[in-house]
């Protein structure tokens, strides 16, 4: 039997979940330009997550006494 550590496993999802994608777009009538800029798009959307995420990080914690 064959094991794939944890990341490798991720890396190969990673890779089937956007060839399931693009090919559902390009069966779907997107033209490459299309798909280039969905890609774009979910690249944008992932950055302002990112930075969100280190924003909220970087807050400092509030506690109040009892």
């Amino acid at each position: 039997m064959h094991y794939d550590p944890p990341m490798e496993k991720d890396k190969k999802g990673t890779k089937i979940l956007a060839r399931t994608f693009f090919t559902q777009l390009r069966s779907g009538g997107y033209t490459p330009n299309q798909i280039l800029d969905i890609a774009t798009e979910l690249i944008d959307q992932v950055t302002t997550d990112l930075k969100e995420v280190k924003v909220e990080a970087a807050k400092p914690e509030f506690r109040q006494s009892a």
